[in-house]
């Protein structure tokens, strides 16, 4: 009786939901690897490889997950509310409720805007996913975040230990974050008792902010983001990867437009740097363009991507950056307002030594660079499911 009574006053103050997405799929992807070289008298073209992998997947349309979020009333427009967001893998149900990866962080809000802390999606992320027409999920996912994912940057999509400011949402449509991710590495004073290994003094923090502008059908955004992914104390090096873009949006009613520019720099920053063996910074130019059509109960949506990788090597002047772009084109038939049939098909080129996929396994080298990487194709046909 008291557990009772002590639960009907927290349901009083305050409301708790329950919310998820369960998405399964059937998933193929295949790339093939060609044998550029020329046959001759000492050598014989070994043609081109392909690996394959079918698969019953999760999060082809909406990523697969299990949530409890909550708000309370403290009176005065201020609110305190929680986040608690999982992953799961309903495929195979080897990942559930074992961690909250996906998102988890409490806030304070009010007319002031809200300040939220916990693990939450970087400022920059959000433009590389809403102004995707497949929303970064599946085989259709642009070459903007398949590159991104690449380089090893771990706060390319969330940060941990982060402290994030919202504003409000009485601005007459203009909107922005500002977000700070703590490294939480151990300081020693003095220096000189720093311990000498990699990685831990500096890699961790994310700095970042996204502003934008949201009325009627226009919708257009700015991110920035700056992520220290490595650093060597001793040798006074830290490595960052520094990210721009710009996204928009046009809901014509028929159609709906996506755009999206986006620039990524991989770059190392010496205390002191060397006459010689520094290295180069590696730049990721890429973009986007997306639409969707309504089509009674359904909905058409496609994208062309396209990325470049600049490495800048000096006295390198015959080298050809590696680039790729990728079409995509699929279908979501909306059986109710919660449960949606979908299919999507998407096929990479790449070129100069690009090695980008629809998913699946990474393209084949036997370790000789005798095979280049070339095209890589995949559909996903799936159920969704939001409660």
């Amino acid at each position: 009786m008291a557990a009772l009574a002590v639960a009907g006053v927290a349901s009083a103050q305050s409301s708790v939901t329950l919310f998820g997405v369960v998405d399964a799929s059937i998933s193929s992807y295949s790339s093939t690897s060609r044998d550029l070289n020329a046959s001759n008298s000492f050598y014989r073209n070994q043609g081109s490889v392909k690996v394959s992998r079918t698969v019953l997947g999760n999060s082809g349309y909406n990523s697969s997950r299990l949530g409890f979020r909550g708000t309370e009333d403290l009176g005065g427009g201020l609110a305190a509310s929680f986040w608690l967001e999982a992953p799961i893998t309903n495929d195979d149900g080897a990942t559930g409720v074992s961690t909250f990866a996906r998102r988890s962080t409490v806030s304070l809000s009010g007319g002031f805007g809200e300040v939220r802390l916990g693990r939450d999606y970087t400022p920059t992320f959000w433009n590389d996913t809403v102004f995707d027409p497949f929303g970064t999920n599946g085989v259709g996912t642009n070459l903007i975040s398949t590159a991104n994912n690449s380089i090893g940057n771990q706060s390319y999509v969330r940060a941990s230990n982060s402290i994030g400011y919202f504003l409000p949402p009485n601005l007459g449509g203009f909107y922005g974050q500002v977000m700070y991710a703590f490294s939480e590495q151990t300081k020693y004073d003095q220096g000189t008792y720093t311990p000498n290994k990699p990685d831990n003094s500096r890699t961790g923090r994310y700095i970042g902010g996204r502003f934008g502008y949201a009325n009627g059908p226009l919708d257009i955004a700015l991110g920035y983001g700056n992520s220290t992914v490595g650093d060597q104390y001793y040798a006074g090096i830290t490595d960052a990867v520094k990210t721009f873009n710009l996204g928009a949006s046009y809901d014509f009613g028929p159609v709906k437009l996506f755009g999206e520019y986006s620039r990524t720099k991989e770059s190392r920053d010496y205390e002191i740097t060397p006459i010689v063996g520094a290295l180069s910074d590696t730049d990721l130019t890429g973009y986007l363009l997306g639409v969707t059509v309504p089509v009674g109960a359904g909905l058409i949506r496609a994208s062309y991507s396209a990325g470049k990788a600049d490495e800048n090597l000096p006295f390198v002047s015959n080298r050809r950056d590696p680039k790729a772009n990728k079409l995509a084109l699929g279908y979501v038939h909306n059986l109710s307002k919660r449960t949606a049939l979908y299919a999507t098909v998407a096929r990479v080129s790449n070129k100069n030594g690009a090695a980008l996929t629809v998913g699946g396994p990474a393209f084949y080298n036997a370790g000789t660079s005798v095979f280049t990487p070339k095209t890589s194709t995949g559909y996903d046909f799936g159920i969704r499911h939001a409660f």
